[in-house]
């Protein structure tokens, strides 16, 4: 079932079918940001990605000497989340462990995915409570597609990405779908990074945040359409658009989780880059997007 948030700047839809957004427009232009889940491209707009991010070796992991088998980026994006409080301005979707789940990730927990709006700004905030009786172990993250406005004067080699703070960050490459983390190196986020169909060929670009806050923008100099993407404490964030078919549209992706090296072990225990708690403990994150047209 979809559900709407609105203020006088933006009205956003959201399914309850993995909690996922599925419009984002401008009030007073009905210009739509989000990626419209086209099948035959990439047929999703915003999934949530938990418990993990990327992908798994041979789609599996063991845990405590059993092997469970958990497909790209986990299971969130394909389960009914429940609502559990809406406001005009903000929603808060609940997903819980269930029979389906627990056999494909052992743990039980409560997934809270809220939305806010504030003017411009969408929040998109995480909370996970673990619910089990040992210690929980996961990644999370998010995976905004946005439009990129071309038309007869605007092409799409004339959007850009833009990094801030302005400085050269880690990038993790990818071989196949895993990290090639011998082949990691410092590239020049502190310079353009310039939109092409082209960019994706070897997948996503993968970067190192280190925790900190950080403002990623997709935007162009030939009209006023540009998307802040603020990652507040993510450690990772990924760029993405499908790679060989191709469209007007890219990912801007903070992840707290990444998928697994091209040495890793497939102990859970083990993985690189996931989060911890203990017995009821809980942890939070989240990130915010600001939507910019003509109208704002």
């Amino acid at each position: 079932m979809n559900y709407t948030i609105k203020n006088n700047m933006l009205e956003v839809t959201i399914s309850s079918m993995g909690a996922e957004i599925q419009s984002v427009k401008g009030v007073h232009t009905n210009h739509e940001y989000m990626w419209q889940a086209d099948p035959e491209i990439w047929g999703r707009h915003a999934p949530i990605l938990f418990p993990i991010v990327g992908r798994l070796k041979n789609d599996e992991y063991t845990y405590k000497g059993k092997t469970y088998h958990l497909g790209q980026h986990g299971f969130a994006r394909d389960q009914e989340f429940e609502v559990e409080k809406q406001t005009n301005e903000s929603i808060t979707f609940l997903l819980k462990d269930n029979e389906e789940t627990r056999k494909v990730y052992p743990f039980k927990f409560e997934l809270r995915v809220n939305y806010n709006l504030m003017n411009n700004l969408l929040e998109e905030n995480f909370s996970v409570i673990n619910k089990s009786d040992e210690e929980m172990i996961f990644g999370i993250g998010g995976h905004p597609g946005f439009n990129v406005p071309v038309s007869d004067t605007i092409k799409k080699s004339d959007y850009y990405f833009s990094f801030q703070p302005s400085k050269p960050r880690v990038r993790i490459p990818l071989n196949g779908s895993y990290l090639a983390w011998d082949e990691r190196s410092l590239a020049s986020t502190d310079s353009l990074i310039e939109l092409s169909d082209n960019l994706f060929k070897d997948d996503a670009l993968i970067f190192e945040l280190r925790g900190h806050d950080n403002k990623v923008s997709l935007r162009t100099e030939e009209s006023k359409f540009h998307v802040n993407v603020w990652t507040r404490d993510a450690p990772f964030v990924g760029i993405w658009s499908q790679y060989p078919k191709t469209a007007d549209y890219v990912c801007i992706e903070p992840w707290w989780g990444i998928a697994d090296r091209e040495d890793a072990s497939g102990k859970l225990e083990e993985k690189y880059g996931m989060n911890r708690l203990k017995p009821e403990e809980k942890f939070t994150a989240g990130f915010s997007i600001t939507y910019h047209g003509d109208e704002n």
